[in-house]
């Protein structure tokens, strides 16, 4: 549990710019803040959760904020927008906002009451330079009058704590002509203003609450309820939130539709994205907790936005501002999670070597590098990490890691404006590819590709990106997916894509299915050797354990011995059901292997090789060995199957293999039918054409061999057909 005892119950106070007094007190974490409270609090009170489960160093820490009952809140649409206090703490902050916010020239307030205050930010006329388009007029002047009021150096929590809405970069971008309709109850933009606040640092283990007191020239908020109005500013109910979902091929006609733009020269990269839906009975807090298990991320959440949720794992930073350094980590580049380790290497290195995926970063990483630019101190704008591989429980990303220092008339708010929206969910050119996105998705983002987390009164900030999220209202989970496109994409590919970015958030909403993934459980049982006897022969190899291990997963009852035990107990014992040859260092006349063999013959007992057990084969039946010119010491080659041979069940035409050896078989016996060869035509398989012996040159034990268990698939094949064996042709 978490360690409450270091700086607790202890109380500082502070002036704000704004001529605030803040009394801050931090107490012990106790059960009623704890986070699995405010989750369960959460499904009828307006707040948040905002909790980090990924580590990655020098980038990621883990970390939650959480809290209940804001005092105040703000909410835009489009250029209007509305300032609730939510409680009678909130009505004092309100009163010196309302102030403030008098003071801005295109700011117009319509309404305005104790409680409520109502305006339109105008749309600005004059001309400005590139350099100051983050300071033109939007929403975000109310953001940085707040931050003004209540900057403070001497606090790291306090702040606005919500989510931003796609549909702001119209407000950045505003000669963008909007194509679709947008309902009057969409919220663009909302954020909280919290003064009870839990913190947990899962690193250090250590947890506890901040409370936050007021004095202004008006009053104190010392004493007065925290618990929000009942049904007080509720938001009306959106119009009926449907299940519905794309279609199947609908993804892969506007990847064909980008392609068309591609050639044109009109984009070099779009992330268009489509709706999926699922009706579901179970509470949005549990959805929350299942998807923290499933899907560990940097960027994970849970808010009551007043009328619906949104729970997510997003993995991607979208702006962080410590001091006046602003980070980014743009993610392209996508494969899917393997069944084990072994799987996930190989997957690792197919997207590494991706000239697709390696171009689809560099184009993201350019214009995060010139959305910097706009803002930061010349020269300061540096790639940090290139093509670092981050993995999350369905997916491998390559990511990048972009810093830059903020000239002096810059903060946060410029940073976060001046990346908007990240090209990793827009595209290139930028404002290009919003046009061409605004133009043929089916309906307008809402949340997808905005941003949820904090501005902090101190100038920081930290933002992910509203991906791998769920809108979850009417008892209805509504989840947006995009994958990113540029020429080299093939509409199939692009949309399976899709579907397994939002695999983690469909399994989170399956309440019965286990949320620990075996990625290493087989996809079918192997049991053919089930009370088998099988005897293996150690020729003194350093990979016998390992292979009798995979036997003995087959059910099997298996006794190892050493070469010269194993010629003694066969004369005396022929109740083995198979006799496996294992591999071993020189040639078999090292390990008298003929006389193993006969043996076996002797007392008819099926055989399987492995590497020298297949020379030694060879040998007795009149094939001829040769030195390879350079050893195959640990290298992993691919063989080519015969699939007329029920070996290669399962496994396919094509297979990637582990070789440990410097003898090859130069010669086979005509009694051997070759069941497999490499890319040099040597023979990596035999099975004898009338006696039940089949054996192969590389390792099935070893690692290079385990994609797709395929090593393991492969030993149940052949004690399979040795168990049944008839001849073959």
């Amino acid at each position: 549990m978490y360690n409450l005892t270091e700086n607790t119950n202890c109380k500082s106070e502070y002036v704000t710019k704004g001529g605030i007094k803040v009394t801050r007190t931090k107490e012990p974490l106790n059960d009623n803040d704890s986070i699995g409270e405010i989750s369960k609090k959460l499904l009828h009170n307006k707040g948040a959760i905002f909790a980090s489960d990924y580590e990655y160093p020098n980038r990621y820490s883990r970390w939650e904020f959480a809290f209940t009952d804001p005092c105040l809140e703000l909410r835009c649409f489009q250029r209007k927008f509305t300032i609730n206090s939510l409680n009678e703490r909130g009505d004092l902050l309100l009163d010196t906002i309302a102030c403030k916010l008098e003071e801005i020239k295109e700011v117009e307030i319509c309404v305005k009451s104790k409680e409520h205050i109502e305006g339109i930010i105008e749309k600005a006329n004059s001309f400005f330079c590139e350099e100051d388009r983050s300071k033109q007029a939007s929403v975000f002047l109310i953001i940085r009058k707040i931050k003004d009021i209540f900057k403070s150096k001497e606090d790291s929590n306090l702040g606005l704590y919500g989510a931003f809405g796609y549909d702001l970069v119209f407000q950045f971008e505003s000669k963008i002509e909007l194509k679709k309709e947008r309902s009057y109850n969409q919220q663009d933009l909302v954020l909280y203003f919290p003064d009870r606040l839990t913190v947990v640092d899962n690193e250090s283990k250590k947890g506890y609450v901040l409370s936050y007191e007021f004095t202004t020239s008006k009053g104190s908020t010392q004493g007065l309820k925290r618990t929000e109005r009942l049904d007080y500013n509720k938001i009306q109910q959106f119009e009926n939130f449907k299940n519905e979902s794309s279609k199947l091929g609908e993804y892969a006609s506007v990847v064909t539709k980008a392609l068309d733009s591609f050639r044109k020269g009109d984009l070099f990269e779009v992330v268009p994205s489509h709706v999926l839906s699922k009706e579901i009975d179970m509470p949005a807090n549990e959805v929350f907790y299942n998807l923290r298990k499933i899907n560990p991320s940097p960027y994970g959440f849970f808010i009551n936005l007043g009328n619906e949720f949104l729970v997510g794992s997003s993995p991607e930073m979208y702006v962080r501002v410590e001091k006046n350094r602003v980070e980014t980590c743009p993610i392209s580049g996508t494969v899917k999670r393997g069944k084990n380790a072994i799987d996930d290497s190989e997957q690792i290195k197919k997207l590494i070597n991706s000239h697709k995926d390696e171009e689809e970063l560099t184009m993201c990483t350019d214009v995060d590098r010139n959305d910097k630019s706009r803002i930061c101190i010349p020269g300061s704008v540096k790639v940090i990490g290139r093509r670092e591989i981050e993995m999350y429980s369905h997916l491998i990303h390559t990511v990048d890691h972009v810093e830059g220092y903020l000239n002096d008339q810059y903060d946060c708010i410029d940073a976060f404006l001046t990346h908007m929206w990240a090209v990793t969910i827009t595209g290139s050119p930028k404002r290009a590819a919003i046009e061409w996105i605004e133009q043929q998705e089916k309906t307008p983002r809402e949340w997808y590709g905005g941003a949820v987390g904090y501005i902090l009164f101190n100038g920081d900030m930290n933002t992910g990106l509203t991906l791998r999220t769920m809108r979850i209202k009417n008892n209805i989970a509504q989840v947006r997916v995009g994958a990113t496109l540029l020429i080299h994409s093939q509409p199939n590919e692009e949309e399976e894509e899709t579907y397994t970015k939002a695999a983690a958030l469909l399994e989170s909403l399956n309440s019965k299915k286990s949320l620990i993934k075996d990625n290493e459980k087989f996809e079918f049982d192997f049991n053919v050797c089930k009370n088998k006897k099988i005897l293996i022969v150690d020729h003194e190899d350093s990979f016998v354990n390992t292979l009798a291990s995979y036997i003995k997963q087959l059910g099997a009852n298996t006794i190892t011995l050493r070469y010269d035990l194993a010629e003694s107990v066969l004369k005396k014992d022929n109740s083995f059901d198979v006799v496996v040859l294992s591999p071993g260092p020189g040639l078999p006349k090292r390990f008298n292997l003929s006389n193993t063999i006969k043996l076996c013959l002797d007392n008819k007992m099926p055989i399987f090789g492995v590497c020298l057990g297949m020379q030694g084969l060879v040998e007795y039946f009149g094939g001829k060995l040769k030195q390879l010119d350079y050893p195959r010491h640990g290298k992993k080659l691919d063989i080519k199957n015969n699939l007329s041979f029920n070996v290669w069940s399962c496994i396919g035409e094509n297979l990637q293999a582990g070789l440990y050896h410097s003898i090859y078989c130069e010669n086979i016996p005509d009694s051997f039918n070759i069941i497999a060869k490499d890319e040099d035509g040597i023979a990596m398989g035999i099975q004898h054409k009338k006696l039940p012996i089949i054996a192969v040159q590389f390792h099935p034990e070893s690692i290079l061999t385990a994609s797709n268990n395929s090593g393991m698939r492969l030993m149940n094949n052949v004690f399979d057909e040795l168990f049944n064996f008839h001849t073959v042709k």
